[in-house]
């Protein structure tokens, strides 16, 4: 909820703060009192566009989010009525009521605070490609944009969008239920909403593309999605997710610095990470590892221990770190990995080797289009001090880099080549 409206703030930009904090919330529960993915999208912006003539001449109303709600519901209502598509709503009495002011539906049993978790397990649902659940989970729960998801899955738009539009078609045809599984089915659907979680707390913690380094707003609710999580269903990987994400953003203050540029691991103010957030992921990856049944997020949540655990730069254990990857490998064998790997490796035996590695991933067909093989490329290439190479190689990953600070940083790498 917004904490407090201006009245000095233009309705136009008060809305446009609204819709990017509240919009997903606002969905989330428009899909729980309307049961269809369309209908409530329709709803959201109908709702949004009410505000935009009502509120400046009534006034922003003390609970935006609950009004955007009950709007978006009576107009999704009205519409169904004048299609005579809704008589049965007319039939349940007080139903319709809820279109003025819809006080049950903000304090019902299952409450709103839930709304996008149990949005992410009807995206999630086992009826669904796993590629089809990520992509409709961020699309619908966080709003990212196709091209944004694309560059997530390293898969063109075009694809995404159709992989969207067909799983939305499948939860309606199958009657998908919106609601979180019963506990006995649980451990079935976490590894998706796993999957889908780290996709959206990585979408904040490193945005593909825009202005910002981070999205707050995303890495945050990952986390809060993360929590309710563990909260429910408390086992190694999830807890080991809840760590990684806490340990990561642990070090966003440190990650850019006033004018928004990007500062690299090695050259941050670790005075500035958040000591509290470490403290309670490191808890939580040896609660996690303590269990014998980790998997993969756990291993990542190790790797980000050892980093914030190094008091400097100089002293991170770089074996422990290509150690823990070695088990990660094993556990979740990608080229992704392989290329985290390859730059622990290059920290621990030197640039030369980390760059075969590398160019041995490229060689195959992998990460070709992947901006960080290439940014990696050249950082080695740099310190090695094949500038050529180096330049080639920084072209390369800008013309991949869709984020601006990370543009300017790369250009600036760029340039500082003699």
């Amino acid at each position: 909820m917004i904490d407090a409206v201006s009245s000095n703030q233009p309705i136009s930009s008060l809305l446009s703060t609204i819709y990017e904090t509240e919009s997903r919330r606002v969905l989330a529960t428009l899909i729980r009192l309307l049961g269809d993915f369309d209908r409530a999208e329709e709803a959201l912006h109908d709702a949004f566009r009410a505000a935009l003539e009502q509120w400046p001449q009534d006034g922003v109303p003390a609970n935006p989010r609950a009004w955007l709600v009950s709007t978006g519901r009576f107009k999704a209502i009205d519409s169904l009525r004048r299609a005579k598509r809704f008589d049965q709503l007319d039939e349940s009495g007080p139903g319709a009521e809820i279109a003025v002011f819809d006080t049950a539906a903000w304090a019902d049993e299952e409450s709103v605070a839930d709304d996008r978790l149990r949005l992410i397990f009807t995206c999630c649902h086992p009826a669904l490609s796993e590629d089809a659940q990520v992509a409709l989970t961020l699309r619908e729960v966080c709003g990212l944009t196709t091209e944004s998801i694309a560059q997530a899955f390293l898969t063109p738009a075009p694809t995404l969008a159709q992989r969207i539009v067909r799983a939305k078609a499948k939860i309606r045809a199958a009657r998908i239920p919106y609601q979180v599984p019963a506990t006995a089915d649980l451990p079935d659907r976490l590894w998706a909403v796993l999957r889908v979680i780290y996709l959206v707390f990585n979408e904040g913690y490193a945005a593909t593309s825009g202005p910002s380094l981070t999205r707050h707003d995303l890495s945050s609710e990952a986390i809060r999605l993360g929590r309710l999580l563990v909260e429910l269903l408390p086992e190694a990987d999830a807890i080991g997710l809840l760590a990684l994400m806490l340990l990561h953003e642990s070090r966003r203050a440190a990650r850019a610095n006033a004018d928004g540029e990007v500062i690299l691991l090695d050259e941050q103010d670790r005075s500035l990470w958040d000591r509290r957030m470490i403290d309670e992921g490191t808890a939580l990856v040896e609660r996690a590892l303590h269990s014998r049944r980790f998997g993969p997020y756990t291993i990542q949540a190790a790797i980000a221990a050892v980093h914030v655990g190094a008091p400097t730069a100089a002293e991170t254990d770089w074996h422990e770190i290509v150690g823990l990857y070695d088990v990660l490998l094993t556990l979740d064998p990608s080229p992704v990995v392989e290329l985290n790997r390859a730059v622990a490796v290059a920290m621990r035996d030197g640039p030369a080797l980390g760059l075969r590695l590398i160019d041995a991933i490229l060689e195959r067909g992998d990460l070709g289009d992947y901006r960080l093989a290439h940014a990696a490329r050249a950082d080695l290439f740099r310190r090695m001090g094949r500038t050529a190479e180096a330049r080639t190689a920084y072209e390369k990953a800008l013309t991949l880099t869709r984020q601006e600070p990370e543009r300017r940083f790369l250009e600036r790498r760029l340039s500082s080549l003699v």
